[in-house]
């Protein structure tokens, strides 16, 4: 009994020893796999597929190569928001650094008048010896000084081919900068002439290796032009140059430009130069070209500041007059103008000249024509901007020779006798001065007449044809008060002056309504009106009438911020006294509310006795004394007796 029972008990612990060994290797085995495939898939959803995981017991193991050291870690940190830090063991490799980038090659070859200097790194397999004595040859055993430092790294591609390059190019530039890389070569130089940069230029290009690109700054010494020239010519509507000159790029580019508009075809070269006699040179140019374009045929020189412009026969004389007016205006003071207006082949009509001056209806003046000198051209200038409005005075007048003496008294005297003129044409000859136009003043005809006459001579041709037109009359065309009263109500037609409600602020919307009635009462002039403010009916009388009276008074005080002569304008405020509509409905009321513009009419005089009935008067009033006193004692009589009735009734 007793072994029995030691077995039985025995077993028992033998058989629950195994089951746990199993039950704990089964949870083990669980524990590694779920941690092996948690971690493993966090791992590739962060894009790190190429780590390897594994799992013993509690440990996680990370192996593989790592990218970078930075993705190792990453790999690390990942695993330790899976599992506990402590479990995951780093088993990872990291993959070898790439190769070291090689340094970039480069040399800048430097030549001048004290040898050469070469500065820059280049690849330890390049022969240094026989690079310098490649240098040494191409410029004759020139003094160099070295300053290349020497790298361990793979040549590049072409850099042999782009530095010998480098080196033959260097026998034809006695004053360089040269650039090397491996795929680039870039040249700055100087040459002694025009002609020799062109020649640099072509053979660097067609000796420069295939793999290579190349830059070229090639400049030249600008040639001294005497004198600085340009002629230009328009032949049948064909344009060229015979010769050209400029000081600068940019003058180049303008000229050629203003030639272009003129009808230049084709690519014309125009000579970059030294001995320019102003640095306005090519504005000068640009504005004689554009002149000679607008006269169409003939040609233009330049010689230094002095301009030459000779037209083709046939073109007119106004024409000429005023281009060649505005050219000489415009032209800087240095530069000299001698146009030529080449008469037409038939000559028999002898050219006489003129002075024209043109007064627009917008005051707009426009004066051209012939002068006699400077002297007189500024004396008009001067003359017409304080005449008429300064900035809107445009000259174009040129100097001719050959005027009479009184030219200037003539044209001075026109230009104020277009002064009396609303809008008119003055033209002023030698032998006589006409005057066209329009005014608004009836007696300007006779002013312009005897202002003439005083100032030219009894004997002086002269002819007037001035025209009154009303419309133009300051005075009578003044609309009438009762005119006025009419403009403003028909401009209110569908139209309201608002307020703000319950107060006397002008809505915002009625500030064209108040424009439109201030250029209407500017015309009028000082007229007497009365600016009625009403309401409706709602609210307290006084209230109304107060408020009506502050409307009306707001409205008035818009009309002088827009400058309205308002001496003669009064605001009355009438409340809900003269409505217009009934103000029962809202409708009605709507139309009460209002701002009313009404004529004050003088009112009109007692007629007082003249003459005859003057004298007839005091018959008459005695007469009918006496008539009125027989009347009056019946009268009385009648009462007398009739008033005891009406005390009884």
């Amino acid at each position: 009994m007793r072994l029995s029972l030691i077995f039985t008990i025995s077993a028992t612990f033998l058989v629950a020893g195994i089951l746990c060994f199993v039950a704990a290797g089964y949870a083990v085995t669980a524990i590694e796999e779920d941690s092996r495939e948690t971690v493993l898939e966090t791992l590739e959803n962060n894009d790190l597929a190429w780590a390897e995981v594994d799992a013993d017991g509690l440990q996680v193991f990370l192996a593989g190569t790592a990218p970078s050291e930075a993705k190792r870690f990453k790999a690390i940190s990942l695993a330790g928001t899976v599992v506990d830090a402590a479990r995951v063991i780093d088993q990872m490799l990291v993959a070898d650094t790439a190769a070291i980038t090689p340094p970039r090659f480069s040399v800048e070859i430097l030549r001048h008048e004290g040898g050469i200097t070469l500065i820059g790194l280049i690849p330890a397999a390049t022969d240094r010896d026989e690079l310098l004595a490649d240098v040494a040859k191409a410029t004759n055993g020139a003094e160099i000084a070295d300053f290349l430092n020497a790298a361990d790294y793979p040549q590049p591609d072409n850099w042999d081919d782009a530095l010998h390059y480098a080196v033959r190019s260097l026998k034809m530039l006695p004053r360089t900068k040269i650039s090397v890389n491996a795929d680039r070569v870039e040249i700055t130089a100087m040459t002694e002439s025009l002609r020799a940069k062109q020649q640099v230029e072509t053979r660097l290009t067609r000796t420069t290796p295939e793999n290579v690109s190349l830059s070229m700054d090639i400049s030249a010494p600008r040639p001294v032009i005497t004198p600085f020239s340009l002629r230009f010519l328009i032949e049948n509507d064909v344009a060229r140059f015979d010769a050209c000159s400029a000081d600068s790029e940019n003058a180049r580019e303008e000229i050629l430009k203003a030639a272009g508009h003129a009808g230049l075809q084709g690519n014309t070269d125009c000579t970059i130069g030294l001995g320019v006699p102003s640095p306005l040179w090519g504005q000068a140019a640009v504005l004689a070209i554009a002149a000679l374009d607008e006269l169409g045929d003939g040609s233009l020189t330049i010689s230094d500041a002095d301009i030459s412009l000779i037209t083709a026969p046939g073109i007119s004389e106004e024409d000429f007059d005023t281009v060649i007016g505005r050219l000489e205006a415009a032209l800087p003071t240095v530069f000299s103008l001698h146009a030529v207006l080449t008469p037409p082949q038939d000559t028999g009509t002898p050219v006489i000249p003129e002075f024209v001056a043109t007064l627009s209806p917008e005051g707009l003046v426009q004066i051209r024509g012939r002068v006699n000198s400077e002297l007189t051209r500024k004396t008009v200038g001067s003359f017409a901007r304080a005449r008429f409005v300064s900035d809107q005075v445009y000259i174009s007048t040129r100097i001719a020779e050959g005027l009479p003496d009184s030219w200037p008294l003539r044209i001075l005297t026109g230009l104020e006798a277009l002064s009396y003129l609303s809008n008119g044409v003055v033209t002023v000859t030698p032998d006589s001065l006409d005057i066209t136009g329009t005014t608004g003043n009836k007696e300007a005809g006779a002013k312009v007449s005897g202002f003439l006459t005083e100032k030219l001579g009894d004997a002086s041709q002269f002819s007037i044809n001035v025209s009154y037109q009303k419309a133009l009359d300051p005075v009578a065309s003044i609309p009438t008060p009762d005119e006025c009263e009419e403009m403003i109500a028909r401009m209110l037609l569908g139209r309201k002056i608002l307020f703000e409600p319950g107060s006397a602020t002008i809505d915002a919307t009625a500030a064209p309504i108040m424009d439109d009635i201030a250029e209407i009462l500017k015309q009028c002039g000082e007229i007497k009106m009365e600016i009625g403010g009403h309401t409706d009916s709602q609210g307290r009388e006084v209230m109304n009438q107060q408020l009506s009276q502050a409307r009306a008074f707001a409205v008035l005080d818009e009309l002088r911020k827009r400058r309205v002569l308002t001496s003669g304008i009064t605001a009355i405020g009438y409340g809900e006294d003269k409505p217009i509509a009934d103000n029962n409905s809202e409708a009605g009321r709507e139309d009460n509310r209002r701002i009313e513009f009404r004529l004050i009419r003088p009112e009109p005089a007692k007629e007082q006795p003249t003459g005859l009935e003057s004298l007839e008067q005091p018959v008459a009033e005695q007469n009918a004394t006496a008539a009125g006193a027989t009347e009056t004692g019946a009268d009385a009589g009648d009462q007398n007796q009739e008033e005891p009735q009406d005390e009884q009734n």
